[in-house]
Order: C-alpha cells, then sequence, then structure tokens
C-alpha cells in the first residue's frame, strides 16, 4: 500500500495516494481534460506530466482556459 502525499492544489490542501502528476490529474477528475499545470510555481508541459514524481509539500495549480476577452 502506498503512502499518502499531503500536497497543495489550487491553494487548497489535498491527501493523495498519486505518485505522479499524471495520476494525481486522473484522481482529482481532470483526465484528458485541456488543462495547465505548474508544480512548486515550475510550468510542466503535457508530455512531462508522468515524469513529474509528487512529493509531500508539493504546490500544484491547475488552470483550465477561459474563454472571452
Amino acid at each position: 500500500m502506498s503512502a499518502t502525499l499531503e500536497v497543495v492544489v489550487n491553494g487548497e490542501r489535498a491527501r493523495t495516494r498519486s505518485r505522479t502528476l499524471a495520476e494525481l490529474l486522473v484522481e482529482l477528475g481532470y483526465g484528458e481534460a485541456k488543462v495547465a499545470t505548474a508544480r512548486n510555481g515550475d510550468f510542466v508541459p503535457l508530455r512531462k506530466r508522468e515524469t513529474i514524481e509528487l512529493s509531500g509539500g508539493d504546490t500544484i495549480e491547475i488552470v483550465s482556459p477561459r474563454q472571452g476577452g
């Protein structure tokens, strides 16, 4: 059984068993959604999310695109 990590997602504390940013997005219900992501203030492109390993205390930002102007 995996240990639980505590991270901050969009300003809210969250507990997760996910080990990568890609796994966290699935766990949070984003799945294939088109979103922008950052870990600890650094932009993470889609192609790198599978390789970005999470650590306790990480700050994750998930932003959905908006339409309008």
